[in-house]
């Protein structure tokens, strides 16, 4: 099957807002996906993902703002006329048709001509794994396979642009991790522009080439997954990414510097960051049989191949996880030493907003002695 013109398939979307009543869905949506990028809408429920995928598609018209797919304008176009396919949480099947009839429906309603017709079938129901299952209605297919026939459907359009509505949500865990990966393969084969929402971030991480984190109706974060890992623009971003998210800890002024709250005399950061918030991944905290930040475990969580760590820090009650590797069996209120990695991560706790990095120099070094914890 030919894929979609590679200049095809551009998306801007200009200060977007939708209300329903008085409640405001959207406010103030920019953003941009280049052709044949795979754009994941990522949020928890009702952040406005949903709405904001229907509004691209037609299916919704915006309060205010403006739509361009290809650098034309289409705020008020019908659905028709765009030029996109959708698949659809449910999947959108009619029961009462065959894969094959399912597949082609959206061509027979379009007036395609049925040798074309025929030969779009055949490409896409081979590319799916589906031609010994044409006669089969929906009803006689398992979850998996009547993903593929939403797909299938999809991809006869032959639309540059399709929109995904957590298509892999009504499937197992196992099915869905396969179909995250058959999903990636399909759209850089066909050169799709796939705009993909979800509120599972570890499809959002392992599929997309632009990540829109969004909360109540806004953008919270723009950015490739490994950005929006490596350097979250707010505590919500920073929590909501990872698994385990990121320990957002209480920073107070200490004799060495700032310290978590619990810990006074163990300096994790330069002086000026008492106050704020101190982000770590839980894949960068190392126990340690030397000096080390003060803890006590909480609970233990033995996932396989690593074990999560809940720990209390000192004498508080702040909360810092660490992932090891491999099987760690430890008692609530086991006491250990932290070592922990140099403060990369700092919040500002009324905005929740991130702070400037520490000066050249000022940043400190990980955790290693039991002195304080001052500054080499």
């Amino acid at each position: 099957m030919p894929a979609p013109d590679a200049k095809r398939g551009a998306i801007r979307l200009d200060q977007i807002g939708k209300t329903f009543g008085e409640t405001r869905a959207l406010s103030g949506i920019s953003l941009a996906a280049a052709p044949g990028s795979f754009l994941v809408l990522l949020g928890p429920s009702g952040c406005g993902k949903s709405t904001l995928l229907r509004v691209i598609a037609g299916l919704e018209a915006p309060t205010e703002g403006r739509l361009f797919l290809d650098g034309r304008d289409v705020t008020a176009l019908p659905p028709a006329a765009r030029g996109i396919a959708m698949v659809f949480q449910s999947y959108a099947l009619f029961p009462h048709l065959n894969v094959e009839e399912n597949i082609v429906f959206g061509l027979k309603a379009r007036h395609v001509p049925r040798p074309e017709r025929a030969e779009r079938l055949a490409r896409a129901a081979e590319m799916m794994g589906l031609t010994q299952l044409l006669r089969r209605r929906p009803g006689q297919l398992s979850g998996g396979q009547q993903q593929r026939v939403a797909l299938a459907r999809a991809v006869v359009s032959q639309a540059p642009v399709c929109l995904m509505d957590e298509p892999l949500s009504n499937l197992d865990a196992k099915l869905r991790a396969e179909m995250r990966r058959e999903l990636r393969a399909l759209q850089q084969r066909l050169g799709l522009t796939m705009v993909y929402v979800t509120h599972d971030q570890a499809e959002a991480m392992s599929m997309a080439d632009q990540v829109v984190l969004m909360r109540d109706g806004h953008v919270e974060q723009d950015g490739t997954p490994a950005e929006i890992y490596a350097r979250p623009a707010t505590t919500f971003a920073a929590s909501f990414i990872g698994t385990p998210p990121m320990s957002l800890l209480r920073l107070t002024a200490g004799p060495g510097g700032a310290a978590v709250l619990g810990a006074p005399d163990h300096a994790v950061a330069p002086p000026e960051a008492a106050g704020a918030l101190l982000g770590i991944r839980p894949e960068e905290v190392v126990p340690t049989d030397g000096p080390g930040l003060p803890a006590r475990v909480t609970s233990a969580e033995f996932l396989g191949g690593e074990t999560i760590l809940n720990c209390h820090i000192g004498s508080g009650e702040e909360v810092l996880q660490a992932r090891v590797p491999g099987h760690h069996a430890m008692a609530a209120g086991t006491p250990l030493r932290l070592r922990l990695p140099p403060a990369a991560h700092l919040f500002d706790p009324a905005t929740g907003r991130r702070l400037p990095d520490p000066a050249p120099g000022a940043a400190r070094a990980p955790i290693t002695a039991d002195t304080g914890g001052e500054h080499p």
